[in-house]
């Protein structure tokens, strides 16, 4: 490669690399429904928990906190016994959350389009293995 090349692509790394960090955690397996869920107000672990299925309490609880500190949520604490403790959007998470919200729609407008091209792709890609 030369050395312009190595250049370029040097400052493509640069460039993409905070981008790449930050996508990444936002497009996590259990991210998106976190944000979705704590966007309706503050809400408590347990309901987040019921809101989103599949993931485990360590999970969430992991979860949370990177989104924590990458400052998408913030974590209130009331001084009550036990501890009452709800999560909530920053302002930041809200601008992040209308962008989610146009995904989301998305994905179930072209849900079944996108089932019937794997569907018509995986029907030709076994043809092909067949006839080879």
């Amino acid at each position: 490669m030369s050395r312009g090349n190595t250049r370029v692509t040097d400052a493509v790394r640069t460039e993409a690399c905070p981008v790449t960090e930050v996508l990444d955690r936002v497009a996590g397996k259990w991210s998106i429904g976190i944000l979705t869920a704590a966007a309706h107000g503050p809400v408590r672990f347990t309901e987040l928990e019921r809101a989103i299925n599949g993931i485990s309490r360590r999970m969430l609880s992991l979860n949370l906190r990177r989104l924590e500190r990458d400052g998408l949520l913030i974590r209130t604490v009331h001084p009550t016994v036990p501890p009452k403790v709800e999560y909530s959007l920053t302002p930041m998470a809200q601008e992040l959350h209308a962008s989610l919200t146009g995904l989301v729609s998305w994905a179930e407008r072209h849900r079944s389009a996108i089932a019937e091209a794997r569907a018509t792709y995986d029907t030709a890609a076994a043809r092909e293995l067949d006839a080879g």
